[in-house]
């Protein structure tokens, strides 16, 4: 590996904040604040907009299409 190209690969902090989800993970992400862990260290964190937490596929959220419906308004439009 070329030395001095690569980003810093490091522990980070992923929050959700819809979901309240954090994590623990490591990598080269950078965040602009910090947050204080549960062992006691400061870490970088990283506002994410969605993740397992809040995600409909991963709640069982998820929008149902009512694909019956779709199909009786077109055959009452289009007859058939």
């Amino acid at each position: 590996m070329q030395q001095g190209i690569h980003p810093e690969y490091r522990p980070v902090v992923f929050r959700d904040r819809t979901g309240g989800l954090s994590f623990l993970t490591r990598s080269t992400a950078s965040g602009d604040r910090t947050v204080e862990w549960a062992d006691g260290r400061v870490y970088p964190v990283v506002d994410v907009e969605t993740s397992s937490a809040s995600h409909p596929f991963y709640t069982g959220r998820a929008r149902l299409m009512d694909t019956e419906g779709r199909v009786e308004l077109y055959r009452r439009r289009y007859g058939g």
